[in-house]
């Protein structure tokens, strides 16, 4: 007999989520740019662009560069900063019932303090995603996210500094993604998401020259969902918190691919800029399956594929 109704609400930490479906960070701007695209109000969380102390200018041109599934970017984390965001992008937010998760970035673990501290203040956050792909200045450049102890500190210190969720973005460029999962739920993380973009290059064999000027770029698109789909097993099978699966997300059947790997929620990233109702689509997606599945519940469907 089909199911009249299925329930998609989840919790991550203390946020409660009519959906698991979110948009990814650096990929839906501050929300405002998809206001007339999408029903910003039907999205299980909105995750605006990466937000630093200052201004980033970010990386010179060319930034972009298509790939034969996916997309390089070098944008450099360009971002208005922690004031004028505050100032000119959060009164429209501020009007959107749906759950805000601000991501943020620093070059040292007190930058993310004092954007942890500040962003406590701001009823309207809802939580944080903590960008450790980050470098570490102080640490000679090494990014905070292949390292488990600098994970662990850069963790430890938003934590102390904020009371609300506390997601923490790993990057696949590592060796052992689940040895970084465990540094920060070990430090306080509500959850983790995964994967950040991996590291890539282009060249323009007319030129003869790189595609980016910064040569190297994160890749993402339907390139990196295999290698994030294994990633998310790995670390669901490491951390008792939430795991928040990424990559190449770009159909209902990729969403729930995620979801049967362990992932209690999942984020729309790079198809966004190909198809700005994909993330209402995959909501829409999400119901169906369940009730086609005979499922009364979303929580059915997370880690099933492990069960077997």
């Amino acid at each position: 007999m089909a199911v009249e109704s299925t329930d998609l609400k989840i919790n991550i930490g203390s946020l409660r989520l009519n959906n698991p479906v979110m948009t990814a960070s650096g990929t839906f701007g501050y929300g405002e740019e998809f206001g007339s695209l999408v029903n910003l109000h039907r999205l299980g969380a909105i995750i605006v662009k990466g937000i630093s102390l200052l201004p980033r200018q970010g990386n010179p041109p060319p930034r972009l560069a298509e790939t034969a599934c996916g997309m390089l970017n070098a944008i450099g984390l360009e971002n208005v900063g922690l004031e004028r965001f505050l100032s000119d992008k959060l009164p429209f937010l501020q009007g959107i019932a749906t759950p805000l998760i601000v991501n943020i970035l620093g070059d040292t673990v007190e930058d993310c303090q004092r954007l942890a501290a500040r962003l406590d203040e701001v009823e309207k956050v809802a939580g944080l995603e903590v960008n450790i792909s980050c470098p570490n200045v102080k640490q000679g450049g090494v990014t905070f996210g292949t390292d488990p102890d600098m994970a662990y500190a850069v963790t430890k210190a938003v934590r102390q500094h904020f009371s609300r969720t506390v997601i923490v973005k790993l990057s696949p460029n590592v060796t052992d993604i689940a040895r970084i999962a465990r540094a920060v739920e070990e430090a306080g993380a509500d959850a983790v998401s995964l994967i950040n973009t991996v590291l890539g290059m282009a060249i323009d064999v007319e030129s003869c020259l790189p595609k980016l000027a910064n040569i190297f770029g994160g890749l993402s698109g339907p390139a990196i969902k295999p290698i994030a789909v294994r990633m998310v097993w790995q670390v669901a099978d490491t951390v008792s918190i939430p795991v928040i699966g990424i990559g190449g997300i770009t159909t209902t059947e990729d969403a729930v691919e995620f979801l049967l790997a362990g992932a209690s929620a999942v984020q729309v990233g790079t198809t966004n800029f190909v198809n700005p109702k994909a993330v209402e689509e995959i909501i829409q997606g999400i119901e169906a399956y369940l009730a086609q599945k005979n499922m009364v519940s979303i929580k059915e469907l997370i880690g099933r594929a492990r069960q077997a």
